[in-house]
């Protein structure tokens, strides 16, 4: 820490601070709580933040500073004002630093303005304002209202009020040792995997130890992101093993369940359930990623359905049922738990798939309903974005390349859901290994082809991703079901799972602002159609052999290592910008 005679002396300091560090400028008077100071200087989300009286900047800003504080510094000893004072976002700092990030701003580069809420964060000018000033701090527990605000704001019944009251207080106590959110993300995962091995041991004694570990896999991963928004250690890639690790602890836990149901004294044989509960939950997901993200930057919103949604809103019930009703993360895993501890596997897939069937109705027709009835233009960026979530690999590109675009509002839905009844009806109910399963993925991709040959920019066209999602991953859940070769669906779990990973990790990388995977990747692990016609290829040519369960195995294994090396390489090495990610309710 270093003091500035004045506006110029401040310039020559900063320009001596290594390039590749953060700087801050605090104006001397500054009165306030630690914690508003921290909110203005330490999050790494932002190139530049300020509080009244406090200005920072990342490295990527330090130029723009620079030239902030030279033009801030000739303007004040011209007595010209920095802008416009309509223009001024922040008319009462008329700080050095206040004025700098405004000038910034005019320059160009955004500046972050927390909210401080109760918190203080003021330059008192005369013996009244420092009064008024060290009143508020005094009335004001910065502590509380840190720990307060460690927790997400919108979040699960279950979250809220049986995991949050006291999560926060391990994420404090994490904080306070030293200990970083990915390492409590990490801790989260190995506890969810050890619930999953007692779990696969099939005894009683098992299961209740695998639901209560679950139960803390669970505390803890809600600590992470509490100790995250706590120590403002938001980071790009704590943000991918928060998201990615949570799918990877369920998926576990879903086998382990499966195993135990085998090795149990019943013998049970659960793994196509198992499966269909993956299955289930992951075309959720892409419902609404797919959905959100069409709708990310769309112009206007007239739906009558968000109006009544925000009616609702204010009826506090309403907004705890509405939120129950979707089976978030929380109530999931609750439920999964105490029913694991009572019940039998079998139980708890068949509670899971009639929740998440229901949630499912109720999200997607609450959708439905906001799409149709929302007058918008869709941007680029949506249609770009839905073209990434479908993963169309080559073969539908290249019907999409010489197939004239459909017209219609409804076409590109349309064709997707019709090539999806194609190809899961063909697998369903055409003889097992028939040549005509053939024939039905090969209408796939062509229907595949025909409803991406336009950018995607309908009302409703955020439900192709979730089309072509149900078409694989089903097809492959019913052709494993019905060959009835040993191990087939377990290989097929698997191969859904390396599938599923790529899918999420798509997600993740758009909403991240990173762009989609490389379209390497997807040609090289053939896009959703090539992977589901390589399935029923497979189910034809190995009809009721050992064969097609190793082969599931091979390529499962195959997808799986192109796809998590590539995405290792790239968030590792990724320069996106440092995130958080809130979660889904889901």
């Amino acid at each position: 820490m270093q003091t500035a005679a004045d506006a110029a002396d401040a310039a020559a300091l900063l320009a001596a601070v290594p390039a590749g560090r953060r700087v801050a400028l605090v104006d001397p008077r500054f009165v306030g709580h630690v914690h508003a100071l921290r909110l203005g200087l330490t999050d790494p989300r932002f190139p530049a933040a300020t509080v009244p009286g406090a200005l920072t900047a990342q490295p990527e800003a330090r130029g723009a500073l620079l030239r902030a504080l030279h033009r801030t510094t000739a303007a004040v000893g011209a007595g010209a004002p920095v802008v416009e004072p309509d223009a001024d976002p922040a008319p009462e700092d008329r700080t050095v630093p206040g004025r700098i990030a405004v000038a910034l701003e005019a320059e160009g580069t955004p500046v972050q303005r927390p909210a401080l809420g109760s918190l203080v964060a003021a330059v008192p000018t005369d013996p009244e304002q420092q009064a008024a000033a060290e009143a508020g701090l005094a009335s004001v527990d910065d502590e509380a209202v840190r720990l307060r605000n460690a927790v997400k704001a919108h979040d699960g019944f279950f979250t809220t009020y049986c995991i949050s009251p006291y999560s926060r207080y391990i994420a404090r106590w994490c904080a306070r040792r030293g200990l970083t959110p990915n390492q409590v993300t990490t801790a989260s995962l190995i506890t969810a995997l050890i619930a999953a091995g007692a779990a696969a041991t099939g005894t009683r004694g098992g299961y209740i130890a695998a639901g209560i570990l679950l139960l803390v896999s669970f505390v803890l991963d809600c600590a992470d992101g509490q100790l995250a928004r706590y120590s403002l250690q938001y980071s790009t890639m704590g943000a991918w093993l928060d998201a990615t690790f949570d799918r990877a602890k369920e998926y576990a836990y879903y086998a382990g369940l499966a195993i135990g149901a085998v090795h149990g004294g019943g013998s049970d044989d659960v793994w196509a359930l198992a499966l269909g509960a993956m299955v289930l939950q992951a075309c959720r997901h892409v419902v609404d990623f797919s959905f959100n993200e069409a709708n990310h930057d769309a112009v206007a919103n007239t739906s009558p359905t968000a109006a009544l949604s925000d009616k609702l809103d204010s009826v506090g019930w309403t907004v705890w049922a509405r939120r129950m009703i979707v089976l978030p993360i929380g109530e999931r895993w609750a439920m999964i738990a105490v029913l694991t501890a009572l019940t039998t596997p079998r139980i708890v897939f068949y509670a899971l798939l009639v929740g998440c069937s229901l949630a499912a109705c109720y999200t997607t027709a609450g959708r439905l309903l906001r799409s149709l009835t929302r007058r918008a233009d869709r941007t680029d960026r949506a249609a770009r974005a839905l073209a990434d979530l479908a993963d169309s690999g080559p073969l539908a590109q290249a019907v999409a390349k010489v197939a004239p675009g459909l017209p219609g509002t409804f076409t590109a839905p349309a064709v997707a859901l019709l090539g999806t009844l194609v190809m899961i009806g063909g697998a369903l109910f055409l003889p097992y290994g028939s040549l005509l399963t053939l024939a039905a993925a090969a209408v796939y991709v062509l229907l595949s082809g025909l409803a991406v040959a336009r950018p995607l920019k309908g009302p409703l066209d955020w439900l192709v991703p979730p089309f072509f999602r149900a078409a694989e991953y089903v097809t492959i859940l019913v052709l494993a079901a019905r060959s009835d070769v040993p191990h087939a669906v377990p290989a097929a779990f698997g191969l859904v799972s390396a599938v599923a990973y790529h899918h999420y990790d798509t997600v993740y990388r758009i909403r991240g602002g990173t762009g989609a995977p490389p379209q390497w990747l997807v040609r090289t692990i053939g896009g959703h159609e090539g992977r589901t016609a390589l399935v029923a290829v497979l189910a034809a040519v190995l009809t009721h052999t050992s064969g097609f369960t190793t082969a599931l195995t091979a390529l499962a294994v195959a997808v799986a290592l192109v796809v998590l090396v590539e995405s290792i390489r790239f968030w590792v090495s990724s320069s996106a910008p440092a995130v958080h990610d809130e979660g889904e309710l889901a």
